[in-house]
């Protein structure tokens, strides 16, 4: 293979992919934009640009550029258009990327606000210090298989008990681990962690504030997480 041919590849290969990825996120503002879309909600544009700081046109060119690098989809609601991540992907990919960058800035010195901290939403799923630790005791109970993948025939019994449906004509990973970014250790993710957040929701364990990641624990949901997974 020649030269030319050589860039010719390059320019149209999974490398190009890949700049073109990195490219799409390497801008402050659009990162910010990014990490609000981390709540699995929807927003507008006049939203995102007020939590990246910047003036609402220069917003809708940061947006371009994202839907282009299909990091970000749009929503069309009667007359209002709103913005989402493209997928539970983008939002593992921001994940790790977060937990790579506070590693490479050296010893773990975190600067995380407690609430942030402690639980938070990871797209469609729970992240933080309580997610953590309901990972490890999925584990540890034999629910999940120890490698994060899969649903052990007891992790789906106690799901199906509990009245968590999966969707099994979904194309997504019915279960993953994602790396969590404070605490450098494992939550869940795929189709069983997003419905696992929606069961907490519908019990009354956790209640969000809109536009915001942080979840907050009810006094009734700390003492079911105590008695169900001994956290």
């Amino acid at each position: 293979m020649n030269l030319k041919s050589e860039a010719k590849q390059l320019e149209s290969g999974p490398e190009a992919d890949v700049t073109a990825l990195a490219a799409a996120i390497a801008d402050a503002s659009r990162v910010k934009m990014l990490c609000a879309l981390m709540d699995g909600r929807a927003w507008t544009a006049t939203e995102l640009a007020a939590a990246a700081d910047i003036a609402a046109s220069t917003a809708s060119a940061h947006l371009q550029k994202l839907v282009q690098g299909r990091l970000l989809m749009t929503v069309a609601q009667g007359r209002h258009r709103y913005f989402r991540l493209a997928g539970p992907e983008v939002a593992q990919l921001l994940e790790s990327m977060m937990g790579l960058s506070q590693t490479l800035a050296g010893p773990l010195r975190t600067r995380t606000p407690a609430a942030l901290r402690e639980a938070r939403t990871c797209y469609d799923h729970l992240a933080g210090t309580l997610a953590v630790g309901l990972y490890q005791a999925m584990i540890d109970k034999g629910w999940l298989a120890p490698d994060g993948n899969a649903l052990t025939e007891e992790g789906l019994a106690l799901f199906a008990r509990l009245g968590i449906e999966l969707n099994p004509a979904t194309r997504r990973a019915a279960c993953c681990p994602c790396l969590d970014w404070s605490e450098r250790r494992f939550h869940l993710g795929g189709a069983a962690g997003a419905a696992l957040l929606l069961y907490f929701e519908r019990q009354g364990w956790l209640t969000r504030t809109p536009g915001y990641r942080e979840v907050a624990v009810t006094a009734a949901g700390r003492r079911a997480m105590k008695s169900l997974f001994s956290v």
